[in-house]
């Protein structure tokens, strides 16, 4: 029982277990800021998880915490993807009614019903 007791003393919280986690729920939860914000916390959260992944991998006996790091890195990753899929589709409504008709509502409207009657 001393054994168990003094392994467990032993043992340290991985570093940025907690933050790598807030990073990955960030990156998912602000995709709709226009994909940047929340690429950036995924990146973020990806580049540090991989950080703590190795430093666990070097003295796994030394650490806790590592399901915290494969969470955080999990929905970094979905959130880098959803982020660039939230990007590419703001780019590419860009390009369909451009620049200017983003700041103009019955322009947009305008260009939007344009585009979709051209589809048909």
């Amino acid at each position: 029982m001393e054994n168990l007791y003094n392994k467990s003393m032993e043992q340290q919280k991985l570093p940025n277990a907690t933050l790598i986690l807030v990073f990955g729920i960030i990156s998912i939860v602000s995709c709709c800021c226009y994909g940047i914000i929340g690429l950036v916390f995924g990146v973020i959260g990806l580049i540090l998880a991989n950080k703590a992944t190795k430093i666990y991998a070097q003295d796994p006996e030394l650490y806790t915490g590592i399901n915290n790091i494969k969470l955080g890195k999990t929905l970094s990753i979905i959130g880098i993807v959803l982020n660039v899929l939230v990007a590419i589709f703001f780019i590419w409504i860009i390009s369909i009614i451009g620049w200017d008709a983003l700041q103009n509502e019955e322009l947009m409207r305008e260009r939007m019903e344009e585009y979709f009657q051209n589809m048909q």
